[in-house]
């Protein structure tokens, strides 16, 4: 798994949340979310921003180019 799936798992399960309520949140098909998290896709830059945004993570944080979640 990339560091990116592992990050979108482990943010998800910080909220609770399930993987049907952020594939709405996002509005994406349950499938394409499932596949970020499983690593066989991922999202166009304005949805990384959207996840990034909602999570209130940095974009390198989110992508595995940083362990600092703060965004600067």
């Amino acid at each position: 798994m990339s560091d990116f799936s592992l990050r979108m798992k482990e943010l998800r399960k910080e909220r609770s949340m399930k993987q049907r309520e952020l594939a709405n949140t996002f509005s994406v098909k349950l499938r394409t979310y499932q596949g970020y998290e499983y690593g066989e896709s991922y999202p166009e830059v304005a949805k990384l921003i959207a996840i990034a945004d909602f999570f209130d993570v940095s974009l390198d944080y989110l992508v595995g180019r940083s362990d600092v979640r703060e965004r600067q």
